[in-house]
């Protein structure tokens, strides 16, 4: 059992670890605001700030890291996409190295030209729409429907969509084409930004502290007629789109996570080491440096459990059971370190203007919802289950 990353590994890992401290980690001030009000704060980047990253991040050779090379990407392993998105995560500026939905993957030859090659090069931005207004991230009574009309589809309804706005996009949209029966009565859309009947709202731009709020893009489909050939995949079959690649990306989620929680262990070993409490250093109280050490050992237990699951996937073996593992102790990890920080800083981390109060939210968005977190119990359930069974 060989727990060493191989060279080709560690040379990634420290080539997005110098670009994270060294270009992104820079900005956090100026994306957070300088001004005492905040009022100079805001949730992206510049266009030409981005521009400028990208273009390093093409000049080494990284862009599109977890893009398979077959569709034009770099092709890294799942183990190589999670030393990535961890270092990524370490900081609170939204930027990443190319990444591209797998939903997107199951493009046809027509459909790659139009869409997913323009989403990986930049020039059009997908908006994910599976959510609903009143039915948040749950299946089971979609109201989104689409009535086959000849060569058309025509949709209505309205959809939630968290990808920042865009000046040219298109949508990726999940409806029920066949009654009511769940999962295998949806199928997925592409529609064009200039859709009849199509229209975005929200998304702008906010100042101050509510800058640091991410707002949902509310996408609306009156009469919106889609072609047939913009169905992606197969028709009632929207949720086995990038079904192969769907594992792999759980546990890079859960990469995400450690990555978060190891920014936030820094955060709050600096705040303990600075920090004092009658006149003395409050790094020497037991309850801080218990705090400390749960984190700790949360991230080492995380980080193990994410590349085992990562090596065992690109070893071909099925990770279906370890995923839903990784999901779930990732997931409630992140909630643990934000309550220990809580903890270490005194009260609330949650104060605007400081890096803490965005990690806080980044980590909370790098977890899943508790409804998602259901259903990996449910699968670690039945997989023991069998066991006792056989």
């Amino acid at each position: 059992m060989d727990f060493e990353l191989d060279e080709e590994l560690k040379m990634i890992q420290g080539l997005v670890r110098d670009f994270v401290s060294e270009q992104l980690r820079p900005l956090e001030r100026d994306l957070m605001g300088r001004a005492g009000d905040l009022s100079d704060a805001c949730i992206s980047l510049p266009v030409e700030q981005e521009d400028r990253l990208v273009r390093m991040v093409q000049e080494m050779g990284m862009w599109g890291a977890s893009v398979p090379e077959e569709l034009g990407g770099v092709g890294l392993s799942t183990l190589g996409t999670c030393l990535v998105e961890e270092e990524l995560a370490q900081t609170v500026i939204p930027f990443g190295l190319g990444d591209v939905t797998p939903i997107l993957y199951d493009c046809n030859d027509r459909q790659m030209e139009n869409y997913f090659l323009p989403a990986l090069y930049r020039q059009k931005k997908p908006y994910l729409a599976l959510m609903e207004p009143e039915k948040g991230g749950e299946i089971a009574g979609m109201a989104m429907r689409a009535e086959r009309e000849n060569s058309s589809y025509i949709l209505d309804g309205q959809k939630l969509s968290f990808t920042q706005a865009s000046g040219e996009y298109f949508a990726v949209v999940f409806a029920v084409t066949e009654g009511t029966r769940g999962r295998e009565g949806v199928s997925c859309f592409l529609v064009d930004k200039d859709a009849p009947g199509f229209s975005v709202a929200g998304g702008e731009e906010k100042a101050g502290w509510q800058a640091q709020l991410a707002e949902p893009l509310f996408l609306s489909f009156d009469q919106c007629r889609v072609p047939v050939k913009n169905i992606l995949g197969e028709v009632n079959g929207a949720f086995h789109l990038g079904e192969k690649w769907l594992p792999a990306r759980r546990v890079v989620r859960g990469a995400r996570c450690v990555g978060v929680a190891q920014r936030l262990l820094e955060e709050a070993t600096i705040q303990a080491e600075s920090w004092q409490s009658f006149g003395q250093p409050v790094y020497g109280r037991m309850d801080i440096q218990a705090s400390l050490s749960a984190i700790a050992m949360d991230i080492h237990a995380g980080r193990l459990m994410v590349y085992e699951a990562a090596w065992r996937a690109d070893r071909g073996e099925s990770i279906r059971n370890k995923t839903a593992m990784v999901k779930l102790f990732t997931t409630q990890m992140v909630y643990r370190v934000i309550d220990e920080v809580t903890h270490i800083y005194g009260g609330p981390a949650y104060v605007a203007g400081l890096p803490m109060k965005r990690l806080c939210r980044h980590a909370l968005a790098a977890s899943a919802a508790e409804f998602a977190l259901d259903v990996q119990r449910n699968i670690i359930a039945r997989e023991l289950l069998k066991g006792l069974k056989v």
